[in-house]
Protein backbone atom coordinates (compact mmCIF):
# COMPACT_ATOMS: atom_id res chain seq x y z
CA UNK A 1 0.00 0.00 0.00
CA UNK A 2 1.69 3.10 -1.27
CA UNK A 3 0.81 5.26 2.02
CA UNK A 4 3.20 2.52 4.08
CA UNK A 5 5.64 2.77 1.30
CA UNK A 6 6.07 6.42 2.05
CA UNK A 7 5.65 6.24 5.93
CA UNK A 8 8.29 3.37 6.09
CA UNK A 9 10.87 4.32 3.57
CA UNK A 10 10.89 8.66 4.80
CA UNK A 11 10.76 7.46 8.53
CA UNK A 12 14.18 9.23 8.71
CA UNK A 13 12.91 12.46 7.00
CA UNK A 14 9.98 12.55 9.18
CA UNK A 15 12.08 12.46 11.83
CA UNK A 16 14.19 15.18 11.02
CA UNK A 17 11.32 17.51 10.13
CA UNK A 18 8.53 16.35 12.74
CA UNK A 19 8.89 18.90 15.77
CA UNK A 20 10.95 18.07 18.69
CA UNK A 21 9.33 15.68 21.83
CA UNK A 22 11.74 16.70 23.93
CA UNK A 23 11.13 15.51 27.90
CA UNK A 24 7.48 15.65 26.72
CA UNK A 25 7.70 12.37 25.38
CA UNK A 26 9.23 11.22 28.25
CA UNK A 27 5.92 11.35 30.18
CA UNK A 28 2.86 12.35 27.98
CA UNK A 29 2.13 14.20 24.87
CA UNK A 30 0.27 17.58 24.72
CA UNK A 31 -2.74 17.74 22.75
CA UNK A 32 -0.43 20.74 20.29
CA UNK A 33 2.08 18.24 19.86
CA UNK A 34 0.03 15.36 19.16
CA UNK A 35 -1.40 17.66 16.63
CA UNK A 36 1.49 19.27 14.98
CA UNK A 37 2.92 15.39 14.22
CA UNK A 38 -0.10 13.94 12.78
CA UNK A 39 -0.61 17.38 10.89
CA UNK A 40 3.26 16.78 9.55
CA UNK A 41 2.09 12.81 8.52
CA UNK A 42 -0.66 13.77 7.35
CA UNK A 43 0.65 16.90 5.07
CA UNK A 44 3.31 13.89 3.62
CA UNK A 45 0.75 11.53 2.75
CA UNK A 46 -1.23 14.14 0.74
CA UNK A 47 1.41 15.49 -1.18
CA UNK A 48 3.46 12.55 -1.96
CA UNK A 49 0.86 9.66 -1.82
CA UNK A 50 -0.49 8.52 -5.13
CA UNK A 51 -2.74 6.69 -3.19
CA UNK A 52 -4.20 9.69 -1.07
CA UNK A 53 -8.03 10.39 -2.66
CA UNK A 54 -7.94 13.78 -3.65
CA UNK A 55 -11.48 14.13 -4.11
CA UNK A 56 -13.80 16.60 -2.32
CA UNK A 57 -17.25 14.26 -2.93
CA UNK A 58 -15.46 11.76 -0.85
CA UNK A 59 -13.44 13.71 1.55
CA UNK A 60 -16.76 15.86 2.51
CA UNK A 61 -18.79 12.02 2.84
CA UNK A 62 -16.08 10.92 5.29
CA UNK A 63 -15.59 13.89 7.26
CA UNK A 64 -19.61 14.54 7.53
CA UNK A 65 -19.97 10.98 8.84
CA UNK A 66 -16.81 11.57 11.03
CA UNK A 67 -17.85 14.74 12.39
CA UNK A 68 -21.04 13.59 13.54
CA UNK A 69 -19.90 10.46 15.52
CA UNK A 70 -16.92 13.37 16.91
CA UNK A 71 -20.43 15.35 17.83
CA UNK A 72 -21.27 12.64 19.68
CA UNK A 73 -18.04 11.43 21.42
CA UNK A 74 -16.34 11.51 24.48
CA UNK A 75 -14.15 15.17 23.27
CA UNK A 76 -16.95 16.70 21.12
CA UNK A 77 -14.89 19.76 20.28
CA UNK A 78 -11.93 17.82 19.58
CA UNK A 79 -10.47 19.11 15.75
CA UNK A 80 -10.72 15.90 13.85
CA UNK A 81 -9.36 15.38 10.17
CA UNK A 82 -10.79 12.36 8.12
CA UNK A 83 -9.27 11.31 4.91
CA UNK A 84 -9.61 8.45 2.28
CA UNK A 85 -6.61 6.21 0.80
CA UNK A 86 -7.46 3.86 -2.38
CA UNK A 87 -6.52 0.65 -1.44
CA UNK A 88 -8.52 -2.61 -1.77
CA UNK A 89 -7.43 -3.53 2.09
CA UNK A 90 -9.76 -3.42 4.72
CA UNK A 91 -8.37 -1.00 6.97
CA UNK A 92 -8.63 2.29 8.67
CA UNK A 93 -5.95 4.15 11.10
CA UNK A 94 -5.97 6.86 13.74
CA UNK A 95 -3.15 8.95 13.76
CA UNK A 96 -1.51 11.93 16.80
CA UNK A 97 -4.11 14.79 16.36
CA UNK A 98 -6.96 13.36 15.17
CA UNK A 99 -6.08 12.21 11.97
CA UNK A 100 -8.04 9.16 10.80
CA UNK A 101 -7.33 7.44 7.55
CA UNK A 102 -9.94 4.74 6.03
CA UNK A 103 -9.44 2.75 2.56
CA UNK A 104 -11.98 2.26 -0.23
CA UNK A 105 -11.54 -1.00 0.66
CA UNK A 106 -13.31 -0.37 3.95
CA UNK A 107 -16.08 2.05 2.41
CA UNK A 108 -16.61 -0.40 -0.39
CA UNK A 109 -16.65 -3.83 2.22
CA UNK A 110 -19.28 -2.22 4.81
CA UNK A 111 -22.62 -3.63 4.02
CA UNK A 112 -24.67 -0.46 5.85
CA UNK A 113 -23.37 2.77 7.08
CA UNK A 114 -23.75 1.61 10.62
CA UNK A 115 -21.15 -0.34 9.78
CA UNK A 116 -18.91 1.96 8.63
CA UNK A 117 -19.53 4.74 11.44
CA UNK A 118 -18.44 1.17 13.95
CA UNK A 119 -15.49 1.87 12.53
CA UNK A 120 -14.88 5.37 12.26
CA UNK A 121 -16.41 5.44 16.17
CA UNK A 122 -13.80 2.80 17.04
CA UNK A 123 -11.04 4.43 15.54
CA UNK A 124 -12.28 7.84 16.63
CA UNK A 125 -12.33 6.63 20.35
CA UNK A 126 -8.43 5.30 20.25
CA UNK A 127 -7.98 9.26 19.31
CA UNK A 128 -9.97 10.48 22.14
CA UNK A 129 -8.84 8.13 24.89
CA UNK A 130 -4.94 8.92 23.79
CA UNK A 131 -3.56 5.57 22.83
CA UNK A 132 -1.45 6.28 20.23
CA UNK A 133 0.57 8.72 22.06
CA UNK A 134 -0.15 6.61 25.55
CA UNK A 135 1.69 3.37 24.23
CA UNK A 136 4.76 5.32 22.67
CA UNK A 137 5.17 7.60 26.09
CA UNK A 138 5.28 3.97 27.92
CA UNK A 139 8.80 3.48 26.18
CA UNK A 140 10.63 6.21 28.21
CA UNK A 141 13.68 4.79 28.04
CA UNK A 142 13.89 5.42 24.09
CA UNK A 143 15.63 8.32 22.71
CA UNK A 144 13.77 11.36 20.83
CA UNK A 145 14.51 9.80 17.30
CA UNK A 146 13.08 6.36 18.08
CA UNK A 147 10.50 7.71 19.66
CA UNK A 148 9.62 9.35 16.33
CA UNK A 149 10.59 6.42 14.59
CA UNK A 150 8.21 4.55 16.79
CA UNK A 151 5.53 6.76 15.48
CA UNK A 152 5.95 6.18 11.92
CA UNK A 153 6.47 2.77 12.37
CA UNK A 154 3.14 2.46 14.10
CA UNK A 155 1.39 4.22 11.61
CA UNK A 156 3.02 2.55 8.76
CA UNK A 157 1.98 -0.72 10.42
CA UNK A 158 -2.05 0.39 10.61
CA UNK A 159 -1.74 0.12 6.62
CA UNK A 160 0.49 -2.56 5.60
CA UNK A 161 2.62 -4.68 8.24
CA UNK A 162 5.38 -5.77 5.77
CA UNK A 163 6.48 -2.51 5.15
CA UNK A 164 6.16 -1.31 9.25
CA UNK A 165 8.80 -4.08 9.37
CA UNK A 166 11.18 -1.73 7.56
CA UNK A 167 10.20 0.91 9.49
CA UNK A 168 10.81 -1.08 13.24
CA UNK A 169 14.10 -2.38 11.69
CA UNK A 170 15.30 1.09 10.95
CA UNK A 171 14.32 1.71 14.72
CA UNK A 172 16.40 -0.62 16.03
CA UNK A 173 14.08 -1.61 18.95
CA UNK A 174 12.73 -5.17 19.08
CA UNK A 175 10.66 -4.42 22.02
CA UNK A 176 9.02 -1.76 19.36
CA UNK A 177 7.24 -4.48 17.24
CA UNK A 178 5.16 -5.19 20.59
CA UNK A 179 4.14 -2.06 19.97
CA UNK A 180 2.63 -1.78 16.65
CA UNK A 181 -0.61 -3.57 17.62
CA UNK A 182 -3.15 -1.74 20.24
CA UNK A 183 -3.05 -3.38 23.03
CA UNK A 184 -6.21 -5.65 24.30
CA UNK A 185 -6.82 -3.25 27.07
CA UNK A 186 -7.02 -0.35 24.41
CA UNK A 187 -9.17 -2.45 21.89
CA UNK A 188 -11.71 -3.03 24.54
CA UNK A 189 -11.62 0.58 25.58
CA UNK A 190 -11.54 1.70 21.79
CA UNK A 191 -14.65 -1.03 21.82
CA UNK A 192 -16.69 0.81 24.56
CA UNK A 193 -16.09 4.40 24.49
CA UNK A 194 -17.16 3.66 20.34
CA UNK A 195 -20.24 1.99 20.80
CA UNK A 196 -21.37 4.68 23.14
CA UNK A 197 -20.35 7.36 20.50
CA UNK A 198 -22.07 5.21 17.68
CA UNK A 199 -25.50 5.17 19.57
CA UNK A 200 -24.92 8.48 20.83
CA UNK A 201 -25.05 9.70 17.53
CA UNK A 202 -28.42 7.98 15.99
CA UNK A 203 -26.33 4.47 14.54
CA UNK A 204 -27.02 1.22 14.54
CA UNK A 205 -25.16 -0.13 17.61
CA UNK A 206 -24.87 -3.95 16.04
CA UNK A 207 -22.68 -1.96 12.97
CA UNK A 208 -19.65 -1.82 14.71
CA UNK A 209 -19.97 -6.03 15.33
CA UNK A 210 -21.39 -7.18 11.85
CA UNK A 211 -18.22 -5.62 10.37
CA UNK A 212 -15.73 -6.86 12.68
CA UNK A 213 -17.17 -10.31 12.91
CA UNK A 214 -17.33 -10.34 9.20
CA UNK A 215 -13.51 -9.71 9.43
CA UNK A 216 -13.17 -12.15 12.04
CA UNK A 217 -15.12 -14.60 9.43
CA UNK A 218 -12.60 -13.47 6.55
CA UNK A 219 -9.74 -14.15 8.85
CA UNK A 220 -10.77 -17.97 9.67
CA UNK A 221 -10.75 -18.24 6.04
CA UNK A 222 -7.47 -16.65 4.67
CA UNK A 223 -5.65 -17.51 7.80
CA UNK A 224 -2.14 -16.20 7.79
CA UNK A 225 -3.79 -13.81 5.48
CA UNK A 226 -6.12 -11.56 7.22
CA UNK A 227 -7.32 -8.39 6.97
CA UNK A 228 -4.85 -5.53 7.62
CA UNK A 229 -7.02 -4.35 10.11
CA UNK A 230 -7.25 -7.42 11.98
CA UNK A 231 -3.24 -7.83 12.28
CA UNK A 232 -3.26 -4.43 13.51
CA UNK A 233 -6.29 -4.46 15.89
CA UNK A 234 -6.36 -8.53 17.19
CA UNK A 235 -10.11 -9.52 17.59
CA UNK A 236 -10.06 -11.86 20.34
CA UNK A 237 -13.67 -14.26 20.59
CA UNK A 238 -13.55 -11.58 24.22
CA UNK A 239 -13.95 -8.83 22.77
CA UNK A 240 -16.54 -10.33 19.77
CA UNK A 241 -18.80 -11.65 22.87
CA UNK A 242 -17.96 -8.26 24.71
CA UNK A 243 -19.80 -6.50 21.50
CA UNK A 244 -22.48 -9.26 21.10
CA UNK A 245 -23.55 -8.49 24.25
CA UNK A 246 -23.58 -4.70 24.35
CA UNK A 247 -25.75 -4.99 21.24
CA UNK A 248 -28.17 -7.12 22.50
CA UNK A 249 -28.88 -5.09 25.80
CA UNK A 250 -29.28 -2.05 23.32
CA UNK A 251 -32.60 -1.58 22.13
CA UNK A 252 -33.55 -1.91 18.73
CA UNK A 253 -33.04 0.88 16.29
CA UNK A 254 -33.22 0.73 12.28
CA UNK A 255 -30.92 3.30 10.57
CA UNK A 256 -31.53 4.00 6.87
CA UNK A 257 -28.23 4.40 5.21
CA UNK A 258 -28.06 8.13 3.84
CA UNK A 259 -27.99 8.52 0.25
CA UNK A 260 -24.61 9.94 -0.16
CA UNK A 261 -23.29 6.51 1.59
CA UNK A 262 -24.49 4.59 -1.72
CA UNK A 263 -23.27 7.44 -4.06
CA UNK A 264 -19.74 7.82 -2.57
CA UNK A 265 -19.81 4.03 -2.89
CA UNK A 266 -20.68 4.38 -6.71
CA UNK A 267 -18.30 6.92 -7.39
CA UNK A 268 -15.49 4.71 -5.82
CA UNK A 269 -16.66 1.88 -7.79
CA UNK A 270 -16.56 4.01 -10.77
CA UNK A 271 -13.64 5.38 -10.67
CA UNK A 272 -11.82 2.02 -10.12
CA UNK A 273 -10.69 -0.01 -13.96
CA UNK A 274 -11.75 1.01 -17.39
CA UNK A 275 -14.76 2.87 -18.20
CA UNK A 276 -16.10 0.95 -20.48
CA UNK A 277 -15.91 -2.19 -17.65
CA UNK A 278 -17.79 0.37 -15.21
CA UNK A 279 -20.27 1.49 -17.93
CA UNK A 280 -21.41 -2.31 -18.56
CA UNK A 281 -21.63 -3.28 -14.95
CA UNK A 282 -23.73 -0.32 -13.70
CA UNK A 283 -26.07 -1.25 -17.01
CA UNK A 284 -26.30 -4.70 -16.15
CA UNK A 285 -27.23 -3.70 -12.31
CA UNK A 286 -30.11 -1.65 -13.98
CA UNK A 287 -31.05 -3.84 -16.19
CA UNK A 288 -31.19 -6.99 -13.29
CA UNK A 289 -32.40 -4.69 -10.52
CA UNK A 290 -29.50 -5.44 -8.80
CA UNK A 291 -29.20 -2.19 -7.16
CA UNK A 292 -29.16 -1.10 -3.00
CA UNK A 293 -29.93 2.47 -4.74
CA UNK A 294 -31.02 2.93 -8.16
CA UNK A 295 -30.05 6.98 -7.89
CA UNK A 296 -26.54 6.05 -7.14
CA UNK A 297 -26.35 3.03 -9.78
CA UNK A 298 -27.55 5.91 -12.03
CA UNK A 299 -25.22 7.86 -10.13
CA UNK A 300 -21.98 5.46 -11.32
CA UNK A 301 -22.78 5.53 -15.02
CA UNK A 302 -23.23 8.79 -15.46
CA UNK A 303 -20.23 9.22 -13.65
CA UNK A 304 -18.40 6.60 -16.20
CA UNK A 305 -20.04 7.88 -19.25
CA UNK A 306 -18.43 10.97 -18.08
CA UNK A 307 -14.94 9.07 -17.57
CA UNK A 308 -15.43 7.77 -21.13
CA UNK A 309 -15.77 11.31 -22.57
CA UNK A 310 -19.60 10.48 -23.91
CA UNK A 311 -21.22 13.89 -22.82
CA UNK A 312 -24.17 13.30 -24.66
CA UNK A 313 -24.69 9.82 -22.74
CA UNK A 314 -24.06 10.88 -19.58
CA UNK A 315 -26.32 13.75 -19.80
CA UNK A 316 -29.13 10.88 -20.54
CA UNK A 317 -28.23 9.15 -18.15
CA UNK A 318 -28.23 12.40 -14.99
CA UNK A 319 -31.69 13.33 -16.73
CA UNK A 320 -32.91 9.95 -16.01
CA UNK A 321 -31.38 10.19 -11.94
CA UNK A 322 -32.71 13.35 -11.85
CA UNK A 323 -36.06 12.64 -12.36
CA UNK A 324 -36.13 10.47 -9.40
CA UNK A 325 -35.79 13.64 -7.29
CA UNK A 326 -32.56 12.62 -5.47
CA UNK A 327 -31.21 15.43 -3.08
CA UNK A 328 -27.32 15.44 -3.05
CA UNK A 329 -24.16 17.63 -3.73
CA UNK A 330 -23.03 14.76 -5.45
CA UNK A 331 -25.82 14.85 -7.98
CA UNK A 332 -25.64 18.80 -8.54
CA UNK A 333 -21.98 18.72 -8.83
CA UNK A 334 -21.76 15.84 -11.37
CA UNK A 335 -24.72 17.45 -13.33
CA UNK A 336 -22.80 20.32 -13.37
CA UNK A 337 -19.87 19.24 -14.81
CA UNK A 338 -21.87 17.13 -17.43
CA UNK A 339 -23.30 20.13 -18.33
CA UNK A 340 -19.78 21.97 -18.73
CA UNK A 341 -18.04 18.63 -20.92
CA UNK A 342 -21.16 19.11 -23.46
CA UNK A 343 -20.37 22.70 -23.79
CA UNK A 344 -22.91 24.38 -21.96
CA UNK A 345 -20.76 26.37 -19.50
CA UNK A 346 -24.11 28.57 -18.64
CA UNK A 347 -26.15 26.09 -17.85
CA UNK A 348 -23.33 24.46 -15.57
CA UNK A 349 -22.45 27.34 -13.75
CA UNK A 350 -26.41 27.89 -13.24
CA UNK A 351 -26.62 24.33 -11.80
CA UNK A 352 -23.55 25.17 -9.29
CA UNK A 353 -25.24 28.89 -8.01
CA UNK A 354 -28.67 26.76 -7.30
CA UNK A 355 -26.61 23.87 -5.71
CA UNK A 356 -24.69 26.25 -3.54
CA UNK A 357 -28.19 27.98 -2.28
CA UNK A 358 -28.95 24.89 -0.86
CA UNK A 359 -25.54 23.35 -0.03
CA UNK A 360 -23.16 26.29 1.05
CA UNK A 361 -20.37 23.61 3.17
CA UNK A 362 -20.19 21.67 0.09
CA UNK A 363 -16.51 21.90 -0.98
CA UNK A 364 -17.12 19.96 -3.62
CA UNK A 365 -19.58 22.55 -5.10
CA UNK A 366 -17.35 25.33 -4.11
CA UNK A 367 -14.08 23.95 -6.08
CA UNK A 368 -15.86 23.14 -8.74
CA UNK A 369 -18.24 26.87 -9.20
CA UNK A 370 -14.54 28.19 -8.93
CA UNK A 371 -12.84 25.86 -11.45
CA UNK A 372 -15.92 26.74 -13.74
CA UNK A 373 -15.67 30.37 -13.31
CA UNK A 374 -11.94 29.64 -14.22
CA UNK A 375 -12.82 28.24 -17.44
CA UNK A 376 -15.44 30.36 -18.55
CA UNK A 377 -12.97 33.37 -18.23
CA UNK A 378 -15.08 34.81 -15.68
CA UNK A 379 -11.83 35.83 -13.24
CA UNK A 380 -13.28 38.73 -11.61
CA UNK A 381 -16.58 37.02 -10.39
CA UNK A 382 -14.07 34.13 -9.70
CA UNK A 383 -12.12 36.19 -7.35
CA UNK A 384 -15.14 37.68 -5.38
CA UNK A 385 -16.01 33.89 -5.35
CA UNK A 386 -12.89 32.65 -3.76
CA UNK A 387 -12.31 35.75 -1.32
CA UNK A 388 -15.93 34.95 0.18
CA UNK A 389 -14.71 31.43 0.92
CA UNK A 390 -11.39 32.16 2.14
CA UNK A 391 -13.87 34.14 4.70
CA UNK A 392 -15.33 31.02 6.16
CA UNK A 393 -12.12 28.67 5.55
CA UNK A 394 -9.19 30.52 5.74
CA UNK A 395 -7.07 27.39 5.89
CA UNK A 396 -7.97 25.93 2.80
CA UNK A 397 -4.98 25.54 0.64
CA UNK A 398 -7.21 24.74 -2.48
CA UNK A 399 -8.82 27.85 -2.33
CA UNK A 400 -5.92 30.00 -2.03
CA UNK A 401 -4.62 27.51 -5.43
CA UNK A 402 -7.48 28.73 -7.26
CA UNK A 403 -6.43 32.09 -6.62
CA UNK A 404 -3.50 31.55 -7.32
CA UNK A 405 -4.80 29.66 -10.90
CA UNK A 406 -7.20 33.05 -11.45
CA UNK A 407 -4.61 35.68 -10.76
CA UNK A 408 -2.18 34.07 -13.07
CA UNK A 409 -4.85 34.20 -16.18
CA UNK A 410 -5.29 37.79 -15.28
CA UNK A 411 -1.33 38.44 -15.32
CA UNK A 412 -1.29 39.97 -11.95
CA UNK A 413 1.81 37.96 -10.66
CA UNK A 414 2.51 39.72 -7.30
CA UNK A 415 -0.93 37.76 -6.35
CA UNK A 416 -0.44 34.89 -8.07
CA UNK A 417 2.65 34.36 -6.40
CA UNK A 418 1.49 35.50 -2.83
CA UNK A 419 -1.52 33.13 -3.11
CA UNK A 420 0.22 29.96 -4.16
CA UNK A 421 2.74 31.22 -1.23
CA UNK A 422 0.26 30.75 1.30
CA UNK A 423 -1.08 27.70 -0.48
CA UNK A 424 1.95 25.62 0.20
CA UNK A 425 2.66 26.78 3.52
CA UNK A 426 -1.24 25.23 4.24
CA UNK A 427 0.48 22.02 3.30
CA UNK A 428 3.73 22.71 5.28
CA UNK A 429 5.85 23.17 2.73
CA UNK A 430 7.82 26.24 4.06
CA UNK A 431 10.44 26.65 1.48
CA UNK A 432 8.16 26.57 -1.49
CA UNK A 433 6.53 29.24 0.58
CA UNK A 434 9.05 31.48 0.87
CA UNK A 435 10.13 31.18 -2.82
CA UNK A 436 7.47 32.00 -3.86
CA UNK A 437 7.20 35.15 -2.11
CA UNK A 438 10.63 35.96 -3.19
CA UNK A 439 8.96 35.70 -6.79
CA UNK A 440 6.19 37.90 -5.35
CA UNK A 441 8.71 40.38 -4.34
CA UNK A 442 10.71 40.51 -7.66
CA UNK A 443 7.19 40.88 -10.26
CA UNK A 444 6.86 44.61 -10.08
CA UNK A 445 3.16 44.67 -10.54
CA UNK A 446 1.71 45.58 -7.26
CA UNK A 447 1.21 48.58 -5.38
CA UNK A 448 3.27 49.85 -2.47
CA UNK A 449 0.22 48.26 0.24
CA UNK A 450 0.42 45.11 -1.95
CA UNK A 451 4.17 44.87 -1.99
CA UNK A 452 4.46 45.49 1.82
CA UNK A 453 2.33 43.01 2.62
CA UNK A 454 4.61 40.62 0.73
CA UNK A 455 8.02 41.88 2.27
CA UNK A 456 6.15 41.63 5.48
CA UNK A 457 5.02 38.07 4.90
CA UNK A 458 8.50 37.07 3.81
CA UNK A 459 10.03 37.98 7.20
CA UNK A 460 7.81 36.34 9.05
CA UNK A 461 8.32 33.21 7.22
CA UNK A 462 12.18 33.71 6.76
CA UNK A 463 12.68 33.81 11.03
CA UNK A 464 10.19 31.06 10.64
CA UNK A 465 12.63 29.26 9.28
CA UNK A 466 15.66 30.22 11.15
CA UNK A 467 13.82 29.13 14.30
CA UNK A 468 13.60 25.76 12.61
CA UNK A 469 17.17 25.65 12.47
CA UNK A 470 18.20 26.83 15.62
CA UNK A 471 15.82 23.88 16.88
CA UNK A 472 17.31 21.34 14.56
CA UNK A 473 20.84 22.20 15.76
CA UNK A 474 19.74 22.52 19.63
CA UNK A 475 18.35 19.19 19.13
CA UNK A 476 21.62 17.96 17.40
CA UNK A 477 24.02 19.62 19.80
Amino acid sequence: MAIAVSLGSSSSLLADELPELGDAARADFSPQLEYQIGQRIFNDIRLHESSYVDDPDVTDYVNLLGGRLVAASSNPAGDFRFFVIRDNAINAFAMFGGFIGVNTGTLLTAQSESELAGVLAHEISHVTQSHLARQIAREKQSSIATMITMAVGVLAARSNSQVASAAIASAQAGSIQAQLAYSRDFEREADRVGFQTMSKAGYDVHGMGDFFGRLQQAGRLYENNAPVYMRSHPLTVERMSDMESRAQSAPYRQVADSLDFHLVRAKLRAQAGTPGEKISEFRRQLREKKTASEAATRYGLAYALLRAKDAAAAQKEIDALLALKPSSPMIAGLAAEIRAAGGDRAGALTIYRNALQRYPQSKALVYGYAEALLDGRQYQEGLRFIDSQLQLYSSDYKLYALQAKTFAALGKRLQQHRAQAESYLLLGQLAPAVEQLQYAQQAGDGNFFEQSQVDARLRELRKRQMDEEKEKKKSGS
